[in-house]
């Protein structure tokens, strides 16, 4: 409870909520009572049973605030601003620049009788899918609720082009269910880099860009020659389209996932699906390429994976309310939900990263060296020093901390040199 109140205060991302009518919210106490809400529904406890919990507050009062002063809209923005902040620590350059994300899906348990719910063939249980997007610096860009049936790399553009902070990642790293063809050729026609690390890639076919194309060493990569070859053709006459289409999904006029629905399941006779596809072909044959001759980059996309879930651990350890089962059948709600967990996880992130600087101070007044790789190897998802059970004190609430100190006497510019990924993330999370 301390730590979303002491962030609401420095960040005031609570300012972010109130009435859908625009008004100054009518409550006596609207920091505390949308600190509250925010504490109870990031960690997935549910108004009535943290009333229990938590004096001098009703589940009704808890309740109404969350379904009518917050909504997903008002949430992203609400996670924008912590992410911003973070963004202007110095702690947050030892783990990352922001120019890279990752995304992956964790499930999430639910009830049967709702529009979203499935039985998961990979969970071989009914819920839906939590799909985040993770910055480098470990804080979470934006989040989808997904059904458990879809295939998750439609959304992971969506994502990125709805990250509303002021983090603009241009590399985006994924498992195999982060990548297809057309899905590599839309990125690359927005601006970004997408590098999936991809199950069983030996099975994957390389193309040649023309019928007599041959190489020394790696031949056997690409099949017989004359077959698996580009059709530069088919790009150049519909390449006019690819980037209307591009572009339409830019500006908003059409969803990225919608658009990716429709091309992964769409006829192979579609000259607009077969265009996306053959540079879809040449994108990831490069990347994979770029995949097999860089022992580094393999490494960063492994690390930058392996943040992804461990972010997915954390925030599940965070909502531990309900045994983590999402009680609403509303997909509004459950949308919701999963803000609420990715607003209160990002809270106690940027809260570790401010009590990691400070300990780094403590320990350069008394004379310690402390060197940039060292603190690569820290991850903010701590958990040891928080305390999620009990009776819940809100004598924090009306008590203003001191301001935080963003800066950091220690110099992280050889960790851009070596990129900052690759350096020990096997010890961090």
């Amino acid at each position: 409870m301390g730590i979303v109140a002491r962030t609401a205060y420095w960040v005031d991302w609570w300012q972010r909520f109130g009435p859908a009518s625009g008004n100054e919210p009518k409550l006596d106490d609207p920091c505390g009572r949308y600190v509250l809400t925010t504490f109870v529904k990031g960690t997935n406890m549910g108004p009535y049973e943290a009333a229990r919990h938590i004096p001098g507050v009703s589940g009704h009062e808890l309740a109404y605030t969350a379904n009518r002063h917050f909504s997903i809209v008002l949430l992203n923005e609400a996670i924008a601003d912590l992410v911003n902040a973070h963004a202007r620590l110095d702690i947050s350059q030892a783990w990352g620049g922001g120019t890279t994300v990752a995304a992956d899906g964790t499930h999430m348990d639910t009830y049967l009788d709702n529009l979203l719910a499935e039985t998961s063939v990979r969970y071989g249980k009914p819920g839906g899918i939590a799909y985040h997007h993770i910055s480098d610096t470990y804080v979470a860009l934006f989040t989808h609720f997904i059904p458990c049936g879809v295939w998750e790399a439609v959304y992971i553009i969506e994502g990125l082009l709805k990250n509303s902070s002021e983090v603009k990642p241009t590399t985006v790293h994924a498992d195999t269910q982060g990548q297809s063809q057309p899905v590599f050729a839309l990125a690359h026609l927005l601006g970004f880099d997408l590098m999936p690390r991809i199950r069983n890639w030996k099975g994957l076919t390389f193309y040649r860009p023309g019928k007599t194309t041959e190489y020394v060493h790696i031949d056997a990569l690409f099949g017989e020659v004359g077959k698996n070859v580009i059709d530069w053709d088919l790009i150049e006459s519909q390449f006019r389209h690819l980037m209307k289409v591009a572009l339409s999904v830019r500006e908003g006029a059409i969803s990225s996932s919608t658009l990716l629905k429709r091309l992964r399941s769409g006829s192979k006779k579609n000259a607009t699906y077969a265009a996306f596809r053959e540079v879809g072909r040449v994108i990831r044959t490069v990347q994979l390429l770029r995949y097999l001759s860089d022992p580094a980059l393999r490494r960063r996309v492994t690390a930058a994976t392996n943040k992804t879930e461990a972010f997915n651990g954390f925030s599940q350890w965070i909502g531990f309310g309900n045994r983590g089962v999402i009680a609403d059948n509303d997909p509004v709600e459950q949308e919701k939900a999963m803000k609420f967990n990715a607003l209160l996880t990002n809270a106690v992130i940027f809260h570790n990263a401010l009590d990691i600087a400070e300990i780094v101070r403590q320990l350069l007044e008394e004379g310690w060296t402390i060197e940039p790789e060292d603190l690569a190897r820290i991850s903010p998802y701590l958990t040891e020093h928080i305390n999620r059970f009990g009776e819940y004190s809100t004598h924090e609430l009306g008590i203003q901390p001191d301001a935080y100190d963003p800066k950091l006497d220690v110099d992280f510019t050889p960790l851009r040199d070596q990129g900052p990924a690759a350096v020990g993330f096997g010890q961090a999370a």
